[in-house]
């Protein structure tokens, strides 16, 4: 394939987002590495050394030509912080999952968004939904509700980062292509640095941070924290235009599926029956889901072909005489 190839662009898009979604399934390994830093002193970290990877990219590139048009939109700038809050709450919530050692509730946050994306759909956008979409998102009720009787109590984490996720995903999506994904990102770090200070502020008098005082190596990672959070950010913005979205969704399952096998296998955590079942729920809810976008995607390929055939010019030789 070419690499300038409609081929090719969607050949490098679908690595970009293996790339992204593999970076966010080994997560856990890497957010587990930086104990006993506590969750509000990860994400401070994450928060302050994204912003300077950023900032330097920028540099490098000259690229601010865009900062002065953003101030003149307060709309847009809204909406920013509101995304900011929204991740910023999903960072800590997930970041606090891992070294508590519930990387597999976290895991199933992550199963559980695209139902939850799918519902804001038809609750906040007016979407109406197909038939498997409507039993898909039943089904991921249902395991919500077994999951909760089961273990007897809600699921707090993994709803927590669902519908965190599935909000930061609708407002990106109702500011629209407004801004780069390095541009928005910048922004929203830019609006979260002023309370990432003062928690390292806050947790430094209480005695409990953890930067500079377990070796160079525990230091390092937190100081890549920044790195670490904006590569796999920009490898799924550059996916995310360059391959379809029914292949987006497809391979977002990946990150799940390694979070769960890292908390399982290299975490040592322990997962119950009910939440094996649980777990089984959900999954069969994300197939009818899948099924039901591959089905469109086939659907709406036939419709393209007939209407190319009718738009098709009539030959000069079978024109009626």
């Amino acid at each position: 394939m070419a690499p300038g190839s409609p081929e090719g662009e969607v050949g490098r898009g679908t690595l970009l987002g293996f790339a992204a979604y593999g970076l966010w399934g080994l997560f856990p390994l890497y957010f587990d590495a930086l104990r006993p830093a506590g969750a509000w002193e990860i994400l401070a970290n994450r928060i302050l050394w994204t912003l300077l990877f950023c900032a330097l990219v920028l540099l490098v590139r000259r690229d601010l030509g865009w900062v002065a048009p953003l101030l003149r939109r307060p709309r847009l700038l809204v909406g920013l912080t509101v995304a900011a809050v929204l991740i910023a709450v999903n960072w800590v919530v997930y970041v606090a999952a891992v070294v508590s050692g519930n990387t597999s509730e976290a895991a199933l946050g992550y199963f559980l968004n695209p139902l939850v994306t799918v519902a804001l759909g038809v609750v906040v956008l007016r979407e109406r939904l197909r038939v498997l979409q409507w039993v898909a998102v039943g089904i991921g009720a249902a395991a919500g509700v077994y999951l909760g009787i089961a273990g007897g109590r809600v699921p707090w984490v993994a709803l927590s980062l669902a519908v965190s996720f599935a909000l930061y995903g609708l407002t990106k999506k109702k500011l629209g292509a407004s801004l780069e994904a390095l541009h928005g990102l910048t922004v929203e770090t830019v609006v979260l640095a002023p309370v990432a200070a003062v928690t390292l502020v806050v947790v430094g008098l209480h005695g409990g941070l953890a930067f500079g005082q377990h070796g160079a190596g525990h230091t390092t990672l937190l100081v890549l924290s920044g790195v670490v959070t904006a590569v796999p950010l920009l490898c799924f913005a550059a996916a995310a235009r360059r391959v379809p979205l029914v292949t987006i969704g497809l391979i977002q399952f990946i990150t799940p599926v390694m979070q769960l096998l890292c908390a399982v296998l290299l975490l040592g955590e322990h997962l119950p029956a009910e939440r094996w079942v649980g777990f089984g729920i959900v999954w069969v809810a994300l197939l009818v889901l899948t099924t039901d976008s591959l089905l469109s995607v086939r659907a709406t390929r036939r419709a393209n072909r007939r209407a190319a055939l009718e738009l098709r010019p009539v030959p000069a030789d079978d024109c009626p005489r």
